[in-house]
């Protein structure tokens, strides 16, 4: 599913580039080689992130326990 039409950025894209270290807009931005243009995507991005940094909290929650 396409989250960035501006940019032509997938979900699977934005995955890639959360997984290689993004954890903010601009860095997601940075690594797929591209910019925001009418910042649309960016709430949609932002939950991603925060989905993810959810996530691995509760991972690491898991593995003190």
């Amino acid at each position: 599913m396409y989250v960035c039409l501006c940019n032509a950025l997938n979900e699977r894209r934005l995955w890639q580039a959360i997984g290689d270290g993004a954890v903010r807009p601009g860095e997601v931005y940075a690594l797929c080689g591209c910019r925001a243009q009418c910042g649309r995507c960016t709430a949609a991005i932002l939950d991603l992130l925060r989905s993810e940094a959810a996530a691995n909290a509760r991972a690491c929650d898991d593995q003190q326990q």
